[in-house]
């Protein structure tokens, strides 16, 4: 979870806790994070907003993306901003949370590899490919062979939005079909050291995960959480699974 150094931000983990620097590796071309339809794996790719589309400061990132063998659970966040953000402004705070994560944290570039907004658009978080198992920034000791995705606001106490978690069972059901996983199945992960989880021990998870999963957090926060069931059902349909 992220956020901003701001008289909104609420209680949560800090993120300087979550995640390691990536080491330098070959950048994928344009082509290759074009944005269009479609279906691998058995479910229909999503609609996506590309890094360029919501105007991704690329002069901000330290390190070309770093690439793991594949993806083989995803961890969802929520980002602890307040909900009632127009959706018409993500954009802007995504290079938000982008500079904070690059300048105030000192990482490499924004730690997740997908953002969902509360109107359930889908963006291209960190760089490197939406295809791709990039590694990202975002759950400590479980970054490797998996993928985050962030959806904005805080779900503590608030539902989250029906068209957010329906985006998540969307995105889940494409990207996780890529690499051959059912989102309704276990994964067993070895922790790089999580405070929670020792390093070296091997921890059996579900394929979709949320962050207090794999860190001692309350993220994505308990609303979220619970609707963390629905979206694997979801998604595991969008593969005819």
């Amino acid at each position: 979870m992220w956020l901003r150094r701001t008289a909104l931000a609420a209680a949560v983990v800090p993120l300087a806790l979550l995640v390691f620097r990536d080491a330098p590796v070959q950048v994928l071309g344009p082509d290759q994070a074009a944005v269009r339809p479609e279906t691998v794996g058995g479910a229909p790719r999503p609609a996506i907003v590309s890094r360029a589309q919501w105007h991704a400061d690329e002069d901000l990132v330290k390190e070309h993306a770093t690439y793991t063998g594949a993806v083989n659970a995803v961890f969802v966040h929520h980002t602890g901003h307040p909900n009632d953000y127009d959706c018409a402004d993500v954009p802007r705070m995504l290079r938000a949370m982008e500079e904070d994560h690059v300048r105030g944290e000192g990482w490499d570039d924004i730690g997740y590899n997908f953002v969902v907004d509360r109107c359930g658009t889908i963006y291209e978080g960190r760089a490197g490919g939406v295809t791709k198992a990039v590694l990202g920034a975002h759950t400590l000791g479980f970054n490797t062979n998996t993928m985050g995705i962030a959806v904005l606001g805080s779900f503590g106490s608030t539902n989250p939005p029906a068209a957010a978690v329906d985006a998540i069972a969307k995105l889940t059901a494409w990207k996780l079909g890529l690499f051959g996983r059912n989102p309704k199945g276990k994964v067993t992960l070895v922790s790089g050291g999580s405070g929670k989880y020792a390093k070296g021990v091997s921890v059996k998870l579900n394929v979709i995960s949320g962050h207090r999963d794999g860190f001692a957090t309350e993220c994505p926060g308990i609303r979220l959480y619970n609707k963390l069931g629905a979206a694997r059902t979801t998604s595991a349909k969008l593969q005819g699974r």
